[in-house]
């Protein structure tokens, strides 16, 4: 992975990271910025399978920067394995100062997530009709 360029791509999500998101000192919450990553995950997850899904992992977040009040989140997906109920998703978040073009890395990690019926039970995430099955 490229540490100074996003994921290509649209981001699935930008936010602005608000007082109410933060520390006395200004610093984002980690779990806002969990949670962002979720939704964004979650969105491309619902995407794919057409449907709705939940998250039952995460996997290997590590923060490598701090985010700040006004600074803007991008959040940029890339499903990686379609599994015949789950989906493993990356998501990458990436900060911009509001007064900077300069992009910055601030986290990524594996998100996990299961497609539910309305039962809330796992169902099977359809083939896409480009992707071949292997035997």
């Amino acid at each position: 992975m490229d540490e100074k360029r996003p994921l290509e791509g649209e981001p699935m999500i930008r936010a602005i990271a608000m007082p109410a998101d933060a520390n006395p000192s200004g610093d984002i919450f980690g779990g806002w910025l969990m949670s962002q990553m979720d939704l964004a995950g979650a969105n491309a997850a619902s995407r794919r399978a057409r449907g709705r899904c939940v998250t039952v992992a995460v996997d290997g977040m590590v923060f490598h920067e701090p985010v700040f009040i006004g600074d803007e989140v991008s959040l940029y997906c890339t499903v990686i394995r379609v599994g015949r109920t789950s989906m493993t998703i990356r998501v990458e978040a990436w900060r911009r100062s509001r007064t900077s073009d300069t992009r910055n890395k601030v986290t990524e990690a594996i998100f996990t997530y299961v497609a539910v019926d309305e039962n809330r039970k796992p169902r099977p995430v359809e083939v896409e009709a480009d992707v071949r099955s292997e035997k």
